[in-house]
């Protein structure tokens, strides 16, 4: 059974790998999120990097500066989920867009690094709910021998995590 340090190390695993989240703002934008791709840097820990453009609406609220944000994410196999609350600002350090910059990133801005419409935000996450899969061939047919309950079976693969 997997612990919470377990499940947030998968979390941070998954993140580097899949990085189309879903990011919003809290109590902002009635509920609104919209898909963006994240980049996380080595280690267990944030904050995750989202380049964007200046007409985006999220750069355009967030000109009073950082807001709380909220990020949902689902890895490409559905075997981890995660919602995951935070904080979010532009950053405008361009020692930042240096070291993510890549081909992926520069396919979207004709004027490269020093795109005028390019826009770097910082999420810093706090906190996270993250849920792994407990459904297997093993778990259902526990359950349908009555070897298992599935209540109980399913509470060890959900943990509430400091980010």
């Amino acid at each position: 059974m997997p612990t919470p340090e377990d499940l947030k190390a998968r979390l941070w695993k998954s993140l580097r790998s899949d990085m189309t989240v879903m990011l919003g703002l809290v109590g902002g934008e009635h509920g609104h999120a919209r898909p963006m791709t994240s980049q996380v840097e080595e280690g267990d820990h944030g904050p995750l990097w989202f380049f964007t453009s200046r007409d985006n609406a999220l750069v355009e609220k967030l000109a009073g500066g950082a807001q709380d944000a909220a990020v949902q994410f689902v890895s490409k196999g559905h075997d981890l989920w995660a919602s995951i609350e935070g904080t979010l600002r532009e950053d405008t350090d361009p020692a930042v867009v240096d070291r993510l910059w890549n081909a992926h990133v520069a396919a979207w801005y004709e004027g490269g690094k020093d795109d005028p419409k390019l826009a770097l935000l910082r999420f810093d996450p706090q906190k996270a709910e993250i849920w792994l899969d407990a459904s297997s061939i093993v778990a259902g047919a526990m359950v349908a021998l009555g070897i298992s309950d599935p209540k109980e079976s399913y509470k060890d693969n959900v943990a509430t995590v400091r980010l």
